[in-house]
């Protein structure tokens, strides 16, 4: 509470630590709330196809998409290029390292030395094409390992790779616009 004494405001003791942490708890039920509902949906729907939809480039996509409501435009393009260019670079590493075939790191229990030179040229690739598009996405690289890994290889463990991150990126945007649209109209009644 702000009290107005002569032109100047004196403020209680304590109160302007309270806004800031209400504002952030707040923020992070929102970011709860949504992220639970957006990959309940789309482990369901991988689910509901017999693929494994989330997987661990899916979260964190999902989390820099509903984080910051403001920028939801650019994030979303910079996730768009960033799983894109790390699908075509995987894809292109597992052809020209032989590797199309190749057990996972997972069934292997370990990598070979063209995998880690796959992997390691994967996310290179990827982190200097984002740079270059000037779309930086950190999960990108994460795709990028998942495929040149094996374990998001050609075949079910990557289209279902695919259609998570799809349905992360059609709908997280979706569920920002909405939350925040909601937001403004509480603090317009108010």
């Amino acid at each position: 509470m702000t009290a107005r004494s002569e032109g100047t405001v004196v403020r209680e003791p304590g109160r302007d630590r309270e806004a800031p942490l209400r504002s952030r708890f707040l923020s992070g039920a929102r970011l709860l709330l949504l992220s639970a509902v957006l990959l309940a949906g789309v482990g369901a729907c991988g689910r509901l196809i017999g693929w494994v939809a989330l997987t661990t480039t899916v979260g964190p996509t999902a989390y820099l998409l509903l984080d910051h409501p403001d920028t939801v435009g650019r994030r979303l393009r910079a996730a768009v290029l960033g799983h894109a260019s790390a699908v075509g670079i995987g894809l292109a590493l597992l052809a020209a390292f032989g590797l199309w075939h190749h057990p996972s790191i997972v069934a292997r229990r370990g990598d070979t030395t063209a995998q880690i030179a796959a992997q390691a040229l994967a996310v290179g690739l990827t982190l200097f094409l984002l740079h270059v598009l000037d779309a930086p996405h950190p999960p990108a690289a994460a795709t990028a390992l998942l495929i040149t890994s094996g374990i998001s290889r050609p075949g079910p463990p990557l289209y279902g790779m695919l259609t998570g991150l799809a349905l992360v990126l059609a709908i997280a945007p979706l569920l920002t616009v909405a939350a925040s649209g909601r937001a403004r109209s509480r603090a317009g009644d108010g």
